[in-house]
């Protein structure tokens, strides 16, 4: 199996059956043997329906059908449990990416020997206002606090080596940050092609502008699991032994000058380093606390798979 092509969708009924035939076209062209792998992420319309025809006469389309919808995260996350080939391919069902940027991408992961390359919509249909300004703002955000070196982190259009994407786990909604996920799992070699980005033919876009807000959260999730994941204590360890010497260097000036320097003067409770020991010792206690449930939990960590198959066509796994 050269390739698998990756796919989830959420309601593109109009657009499945074209997109099949333009990715059947190129993949014949080239010559490659491939699997057409469609993650149906709870569709309320025909998507389903279309799918299990395409699979009913082509042996290389598959399907699976999550039982309501769970995130474009959790689609690619079972579309690579899926995925056999050697390179992996994830484009949208939109038609907004181009099928005809397939054989650069998997010559890039087979003789340049990249791990993962992502595509970049240099020149972009949508709206400047509402997505290309803050989709720069974000790409920008992201390429500082992650150090990987991308232009467009959020293109759905990438090829990956097939021992990258089952070694990663894409959960919650940190599909934008594979890349990260990639670098932090040690595969290195991350590149970036410039593809085509193509106008929307049928239906409308299911991400709203709050996918921005969600994605700087996630942002500063990934920063945090790429610089502590595997080591929690190492953070909150760190700022528990400052709190708590501060609380004791506190603590011990309080009690010299109330023993040896004042003692007739105010109480030790009626003065306000007191109260800043206190808090300061408490802070300390919690964070060393967080530190060491931060451990706990990374070492009782279970499968992330966090949804549920309704159907499936012609899959084995």
């Amino acid at each position: 199996m050269n390739i698998s092509i990756v796919i989830p969708l959420l309601n593109e009924e109009e657009s499945l059956t074209e997109l099949y035939h333009w990715i059947a076209k190129v993949m014949q062209s080239n010559g490659f043997l491939y699997e057409l792998i469609f993650i149906d992420d709870g569709s309320t319309d025909a998507s389903w329906d279309i799918i299990e025809s395409l699979a009913s006469e082509k042996s290389e389309v598959k399907g699976l059908r999550f039982l309501q919808n769970y995130g474009k995260s959790q689609a690619l996350h079972a579309g690579f449990n899926l995925a056999e080939g050697d390179v992996i391919i994830t484009m949208d069902a939109d038609l907004q990416d181009n099928p005809e940027e397939i054989p650069d991408l998997y010559r890039l992961i087979i003789k340049e020997g990249y791990d993962l390359v992502s595509g970049w919509k240099k020149k972009r249909y949508d709206s400047k206002i509402t997505k290309n300004l803050p989709s720069k703002l974000f790409n920008f955000a992201a390429r500082k606090t992650s150090g990987v070196a991308l232009n467009d982190f959020n293109c759905g259009l990438k090829a990956y080596r097939k021992e990258v994407v089952k070694n990663i786990e894409v959960t919650g909604e940190m599909h934008r940050y594979i890349p990260v996920l990639a670098k932090n799992a040690g595969f290195k070699k991350i590149g970036e092609k410039i593809v085509q980005h193509q106008a929307r033919k049928y239906g409308t876009t299911k991400f709203g502008a709050e996918r921005f807000v969600r994605g700087f959260l996630d942002l500063i999730t990934i920063w945090f699991l790429s610089r502590f994941g595997k080591r929690p204590m190492h953070l909150f360890g760190a700022w528990g032994a400052i709190m708590l010497f501060i609380g004791f260097i506190l603590t011990l000036y309080l009690g010299i000058d109330k023993l040896f320097i004042n003692p007739t003067g105010r109480l030790i409770t009626q003065r306000p380093q007191f109260y800043i020991a206190l808090v300061a010792m408490i802070l300390g206690t919690q964070l060393f606390l967080a530190g060491f449930l931060g451990e706990l939990i990374l070492r009782s960590k279970k499968d992330s798979k966090n949804y549920s198959i309704k159907e499936q066509i012609n899959v084995s796994k």
